[in-house]
């Protein structure tokens, strides 16, 4: 009987960076070196045009993987970048981290379980925000929040939106797709949902804040950039969902002037409320419009799940072809 020698599961952790000279040598050497149930450890560093020598020292600490932007490109495409370079090295399971050492790495190994074990396709380390020792009962009150709109908009329990600190499958990082140049925790939860991806939560533990957020450079911002994230991944996704209630909401509106205007005519008050019969003609045709867009918005959703199918089928071939080359060589 021939045997079949098991392929050795890789992991690769993951570190976006922007000018962390400072911070990253210490996020390094906190990371596990081994992961039980894999074989192989590696870490990767995406510089996202750094000016303070980020590169050289990821160089220094030793990590296996690099990559490097020439100028800043923001966290969603350092984010992608890693990916896709992880899915190149040949990653089983990619874990990301912050660079800024937010996430204590001895809970990395319990991150990955659930994706090794073959539960989950994506693993999101949980803050548990309620509880959270280092943000203020205004900032916990607002990402419990933030993480309830993100569940009502991707269909699945969130328990912690914002949290970074995930672990992917192989033929998740192979599907996903950022297009916002924000951040990449909001979009991609969305498209999970909308791909039926298994999602958990693992609780973790966090440390003592350094330095205060470049992401987050005031709660305005934040809110605003978030919000259009959400908006527009969720339009993207379920198109037909938005348009049809939006639609709705102007035909019922304009029903509602129609009515008003026929009991002023029949009852003798007709006289001064031409305005509302305008109106309401107004309402309607456009709740009308906005529902054929819907239509349309749903035809080309449906072209575009052909593309992300394509996309998906490329990249596997290629990893395919690049794999063979390297067992070849």
């Amino acid at each position: 009987m021939l045997s079949v020698d098991k392929k050795p599961i890789k992991v690769i952790i993951q570190i976006p960076c922007y000018n962390e000279r400072e911070a990253l040598p210490e996020t390094v050497r906190a990371l596990p070196r081994e992961i039980p149930g894999a074989d192989m450890v590696e870490y990767l560093v995406v510089d996202d045009g750094s000016s303070d020598g980020t590169a050289e020292v990821a160089r220094a600490l030793g990590v296996q993987h690099l990559v490097r932007h020439t100028r800043n490109r923001g966290l969603a495409k350092a984010f992608l970048s890693g990916l896709e370079a992880a899915l190149a090295a040949g990653a089983d399971v990619i874990i990301n981290t912050d660079a800024d050492n937010q996430y204590q790495a001895a809970d990395i190994p319990l991150l990955a379980q659930p994706v090794l074990e073959g539960r989950a396709d994506i693993a999101i380390g949980d803050r548990q925000l309620a509880q959270h020792p280092y943000f203020s009962p205004f900032k916990r009150w607002l990402q419990q929040v933030g993480s309830w709109v993100v569940g009502r908009a991707s269909g699945t329990p969130v328990h912690d939106a914002t949290s970074g600190f995930r672990a992917l499958s192989r033929e998740a990082a192979l599907r996903l797709l950022v297009l916002g140049e924000y951040s990449y925790t909001l979009e991609t939860l969305i498209q999970a949902g909308a791909e039926r991806l298994a999602v958990v939560y693992v609780p973790i533990h966090v440390n003592p804040v350094t330095r205060p957020s470049r992401l987050m450079k005031s709660l305005p911002h934040f809110l605003a950039h978030s919000t259009v994230t959400i908006l527009r991944a969720y339009t993207m996704y379920r198109p037909l969902r938005v348009f049809l209630w939006t639609g709705t909401v102007c035909f019922l509106l304009g029903l509602v002037l129609g009515i008003r205007f026929l009991y002023f005519y029949f009852s003798g008050g007709s006289a001064g409320h031409v305005q509302s019969l305008i109106l309401m003609a107004v309402l309607l045709i456009v709740g009308f419009q906005i529902w054929l867009i819907g239509l349309l918005a749903d035809l080309v959703a449906a072209n575009r799940k052909i593309m992300e199918e394509a996309l998906y089928r490329l990249r596997k071939v290629e990893l395919q072809m690049t794999e063979q080359r390297q067992d070849d060589d």
